[in-house]
């Protein structure tokens, strides 16, 4: 069960029972999108080979910039992939990534994508199995 969904999920029907009960200005829009998990094959110490998942998601106050992240989706993750391949193939076998560049990378990646800032990455989890 994915918990980020769930939490979604219970953060929109609170904020649309607000504005059921009178709520003179209404529900603010939520600002978050979750995307799919990004995933990247990676050696591992003994040889093997290996899997890194990076969880992603944006938050972008902006109505008119996130209507724009809602269109891009596909062309984010795509960006996405190709960073954390690219991260993943540099990574040596049995070292932790680097989550601090890896972030700065997938920034830079929705900026471009996206044509501008103004859409903040957020990182869920970084794991290597």
């Amino acid at each position: 069960m994915d918990r980020r969904a769930l939490l979604g999920l219970a953060a929109v029907t609170a904020s649309a029972g607000s504005a059921a009960a009178g709520d003179a200005k209404g529900a603010p829009e939520a600002s978050y999108l979750p995307l799919p998990t990004v995933t990247a094959n990676v050696r591992r110490a003994g040889g093997g080979r290996g899997v890194m998942t990076v969880e992603v998601g944006l938050d972008t106050p902006d109505a008119a910039l996130r209507t724009r992240v809602g269109q891009s989706a596909p062309r984010l993750r795509a960006a996405y992939a190709a960073v954390v391949q690219q991260a993943a193939n540099g990574l040596l076998p049995g070292a932790p990534p680097d989550v601090e560049r890896l972030i700065a990378q997938l920034q830079a990646a929705t900026n471009t994508t996206l044509g501008r800032a103004g859409a903040r990455l957020l990182i869920g989890t970084v794991m290597v199995v």
